[in-house]
């Protein structure tokens, strides 16, 4: 491989001469080798990095245009637009698991946009320091990273996916309109419910918490740029922390502010937890609704059996013929994933001391990748086993008018006493309700045929 030579404050780095970092860069690359090739720094931060660099250069060169001249921002601007298509990936090595503050990786940021401004400009035009980090601290750039690329992934990515499978449980309410069956609470037989009501259950879960999610969108659209090292904007042009607000609202097309208060926006991690709560909320409603869905499909013989799901690939090496509710897996393992991020974005983010979180890779990390989890296995889901939901109609109809818990109709004629006692004398002799009501001499033939309609028990009053 060939190098070249770097440097830093610290002095002279050998870098491969084919990459755009810098010696910081290399610094960490060779100092952390913890996750290499595995646990990169979400490309997500990487992007979010392109928005708010090409937004500071811009918002510098409005306040200090006498250094960062036009020539710079337009230099820049070209760099910063390669690093947020993706173009420039390769450039950026540097694992999650560095310096809490993810200074390297804004130093990262700033290395590889100078040296690309700089091939742009044909001459040493940009210095990472000065002009890419210009009006900036990795102290307010990271978290601001973290809080465009939160907002871009749950407006771009989750709620189209959240919207997929609410539109799907919109369309099997519709399909299955009328059709009862047997509730079940605490796995046990209950009173009778339409399967349109349950999948609405479903539905407005997923509603839910897409209103949860988007109630955490205003404070993650607060930006710390503008806080530079502690929050006192030491360097960084009076108006500098508004307009660069700005700024990246234009770039992104999200209704970015500045935040209030950046001594807070520095060390609180608060609205990170709050909306990684949210996910945690999804999580928790999709790992039930996968769960329904494979009890319901559970069999095909010795289980519920009261829906069909698709079948989409063998389900053993040994048993031929076995099919398994294999997205329901999928979906509830991402869960238990999420859940368990949850936990990590809570304690990270109440390891804050003094002016600054420095658990701040970790906590980008497990954000981005529930939101990405969640969203990918929605988008699954739906399309290798919601869209393909069908009614067992004759299965579900079996079931309820075997199901004890329908004597509850009778309750307004013989009691809950009587009623009870119908219910154990139905199950012990393995006859019908019908038959044991008689039988006790609670109600006659007729009058029990009267009062008995399964199918009335589960109108919305």
């Amino acid at each position: 491989m060939e190098y070249r030579i770097e440097h830093d404050s610290m002095g002279e780095v050998k870098v491969p001469a084919d990459k755009l970092w810098g010696a910081q860069t290399e610094r960490s690359h060779e100092n952390f080798l913890i996750g290499v090739g595995i646990e990169t720094m979400p490309r997500e931060i990487t992007k979010a990095f392109g928005y708010l660099k090409k937004a500071a250069a811009i918002a510098n060169n409005a306040l200090k245009p006498e250094k960062m001249t036009d020539a710079k921002v337009k230099a820049i601007s070209q760099a910063c637009d390669e690093v947020i298509s993706g173009a420039l990936n390769e450039n950026f090595p540097l694992v999650v698991w560095q310096t809490g503050s993810g200074t390297q990786s804004n130093m990262n940021t700033n290395e590889v946009i100078a040296n690309r401004a700089n091939q742009i400009a044909g001459t040493k035009l940009c210095h990472p320091n000065d002009d890419i980090n210009m009006s900036q601290s990795s102290n307010d750039t990271f978290p601001t990273a973290m809080h465009i690329a939160a907002v871009v992934e749950l407006e771009d990515k989750l709620f189209p996916a959240i919207d997929l499978l609410t539109d799907t449980f919109k369309k099997l309410e519709k399909a299955n309109e009328g059709i009862v069956k047997s509730g079940r609470t605490h796995l046990q037989d209950a009173v009778p419910i339409q399967f349109s009501q349950e999948i609405s259950g479903w539905r407005t879960s997923l509603e839910r918490d897409k209103e949860m999610l988007s109630s955490s969108l205003p404070y993650l659209k607060q930006l710390a740029l503008g806080g530079t090292a502690v929050g006192t904007g030491l360097n960084a042009p009076k108006g500098f922390d508004s307009l660069v607000a700005q700024k990246v609202s234009e770039l992104t097309g999200k209704d970015f502010i500045t935040a209030p208060n950046k001594y807070h926006a520095l060390t609180s991690k608060d609205e990170i937890v709050f909306a990684h709560g949210a996910l945690k909320a999804l999580a928790a409603d999709l790992m039930k609704i996968a769960n329904d869905v494979r009890w319901l499909a559970s069999g095909p013989r010795c289980g519920l059996g009261e829906i069909h799901i698709p079948e989409n690939e063998p389900g053993s090496s040994i048993m031929p013929g076995k099919v398994n509710p294999t997205q329901c897996e999928a979906m509830t393992m991402v869960a238990v994933q999420v859940i368990g991020n949850d936990t990590a974005v809570g304690m990270a983010a109440s390891q804050g001391n003094f002016e600054l979180n420095v658990f701040m890779p970790v906590i980008a990390y497990n954000f981005l990748q529930s939101v990405r989890l969640l969203a990918e296995v929605m988008v699954s889901f739906n399309k290798n086993c919601a869209v393909g939901i069908t009614a067992n109609k004759e299965k579900m109809h079996f079931n309820l008018y075997n199901s004890l818990m329908l004597v509850t109709a009778l309750n307004p004629y013989i009691g809950y006493e009587n009623a009870a006692k119908t219910s154990h004398k139905a199950y012990e002799e393995n006859i019908s309700l019908k038959d044991a009501c008689v039988q006790l001499g609670f109600l006659t033939a007729e009058k029990f045929d009267e009062v008995f309609h399964p199918e009335e028990m589960a109108q919305s009053k």
